[in-house]
């Protein structure tokens, strides 16, 4: 385990990496590093010197990724870009844009509030839990086809069942039919593989924040070349019309926006090599295999069952348990406020679900201590039925 390099209070059972990541201590030392730095010459560091390292940062993450820097810009975070490609479409009325009934509810929100605009329709395609195989998802999930359909939106790995979906051949079928694909891989970076130009969508989302530990606030939006135009910035500010314009439009419109604190987009390199040092490769394998492990027990436990074949497929470090309650809320606040554990209970389409991250700083011990909570609170209270 590598608890003692994160700077997460050693006295709480932290099984929510998956919400808002965790920061190493490394990576915070250079996110404070190049704060430092913009403080000590605001105007040469916001106007030059940062604009060259936020170059260098891109790069970096370019490198790891797959794809031109070019077609990358950093967001706050997945939302943000999302809103900035979901406002720039032009959506009709009768328009639909497909997705599944598993996505993440900031993104149905979005979806939502855009297509009322315009009279657009966002279709949620059923995906029958429990997953049986990928062939059936890629059955349920075209069924919901028509005539009408525009574009394509899906998550790649879920956030309410933590599921990862076949977005390549998702992705690959879009393309025949002419469709546009928008992926939303908030919890993709250094968890799974990505290599975006094998998978080839049209618009890719991912939070560095997260899995690929860097601090909060940084994450990216890549778009294919063949529709950067297409993309409007969501904050008009001096890169639009610019003074002194780059080669890339996209950058111009997108990543400069004035005066703003861009010092975590800049940990980029610093993150991965912590991974490189970290040996994250094997990190990563211990504990999906902890998770295969504890799943199914931790499901037994809580009178449930697994919602996947238990197998890196499906899997990545992350996965939900459906759970028998009518008061979540007071269930993850029983399990924060007695035994001290972080973890989210997640209410999601007439369901509600326990997810559990596993990251480098967690150990078989961890997972024991929600069990043993489990079940002290099915013996001593009624959260659960």
């Amino acid at each position: 385990m590598l608890k003692d390099q994160f700077l997460l209070n050693p006295e709480i059972t932290f099984l929510n990496h998956g919400s808002f990541g965790a920061c190493p201590k490394p990576v915070f030392e250079d996110y404070q590093k190049w704060q430092m730095k913009l403080e000590q010459e605001p105007i040469q560091f916001i106007t030059k010197t940062g604009v060259s390292f936020l170059d260098d940062s891109k790069q970096a993450l370019a490198e790891y990724i797959n794809c031109d820097k070019a077609d990358l810009i950093y967001t706050t975070n997945p939302s943000t870009a999302m809103n900035t490609v979901i406002k720039s479409l032009d959506l009709k009325a009768g328009d639909e844009i497909l997705t599944t009934d598993q996505e993440y509810g900031a993104m149905d929100r979005t979806w939502n509030y855009y297509c009322r605009k315009v009279g657009a329709k966002y279709i949620h395609q059923k995906i029958t839990l429990p997953l049986t195989n990928k062939a059936e998802i890629l059955r349920e999930f075209w069924s919901g086809l028509s005539p009408k359909t525009k574009t394509i939106f899906i998550s790649q790995i879920t956030s309410p069942t933590a599921l990862i979906f076949p977005v390549k051949e998702i992705i690959e079928r879009a393309k025949e039919l002419g469709l546009m694909t928008i992926i939303d891989g908030a919890h993709v970076p250094a968890h799974i593989p990505l290599d975006l130009k094998a998978l080839d969508p049209d618009v890719y989302t991912g939070a560095c924040h997260k899995w690929m530990l860097a601090p909060k606030g940084s994450s990216f939006l890549y778009v294919n070349k063949q529709i950067q135009d297409q993309i409007d910035p969501l904050i008009i500010s001096w890169g639009y019309e610019a003074e002194f314009p780059s080669e890339s439009r996209f950058q111009d419109y997108h990543q400069y926006q004035g005066t703003r604190d861009f010092s975590a987009f800049l940990t980029t390199p610093a993150a991965l090599q912590f991974l490189k040092e970290n040996d994250w490769e094997n990190r990563k394998k211990e504990c999906r295999n902890l998770l295969q492990h504890y799943y199914p027990i931790v499901a037994e436990e809580l009178e449930s069952h697994v919602i996947c074949p238990v197998k890196d497929e499906f899997l990545g470090q992350i996965c939900s348990i459906p759970i028998r309650t009518t008061r979540p809320l007071e269930l993850k606040e029983a399990l924060y406020a007695k035994y001290k554990i972080e973890i989210p209970v997640v209410p999601f389409s007439g369901d509600t679900y326990l997810r559990i991250s596993f990251q480098a700083y967690n150990g078989a011990a961890e997972i024991e201590t929600l069990i043993n909570a489990i079940r002290s609170i099915k013996k001593e209270t009624n959260l659960f039925f």
